[in-house]
């Protein structure tokens, strides 16, 4: 096994996150924007996200991002090069960085269903498709 290429990580990575992060404002920046605004009114917090928080969540897209393709590089020479392993990663990533803190809210009355649901699908959406998009700029050193 060869060593993993850490500047196409970087790219691929920031370009991962940036895709998600485009994808992630109609869904949860649109659509989804009035159930935030009352899942947080009921939490008795605020009832939009401010500027700093939504630079911050683009931040941690683009953080993750780069994560994932780490993680992409890292099985690729076990699972093959190609969008099936960005898909598989993307999905493994989802399931932990998405799936189970989103079910974990809803358990705990933190989130209603609808919006816990929605925000959930939208992200498997935006983190494959991000990682798909970072993966086929990534290649070996």
């Amino acid at each position: 096994m060869g060593k993993i290429n850490l500047g196409r990580v970087l790219l691929g990575g920031i370009v991962a996150g940036i895709v998600a992060d485009i994808l992630d404002y109609p869904i949860d920046g649109i659509w989804l924007a009035p159930r935030w605004s009352a899942a947080l009114t009921h939490l008795g917090l605020f009832t939009a996200f401010s500027m700093k928080q939504i630079v911050a969540f683009n931040l941690i897209g683009i953080a993750g991002g780069i994560v994932t393709i780490w993680v992409y590089a890292a099985i690729r020479p076990r699972f093959g090069a190609g969008a099936r392993t960005a898909m598989n990663t993307g999905i493994v990533i989802w399931f932990l960085a998405a799936l189970l803190p989103n079910v974990s809210l809803y358990v705990t009355h933190i989130l209603p269903r609808g919006l816990t649901l929605y925000t959930t699908l939208g992200s498997l959406v935006e983190i494959v498709v991000g990682t798909v998009a970072g993966a086929y700029l990534y290649k070996e050193a």
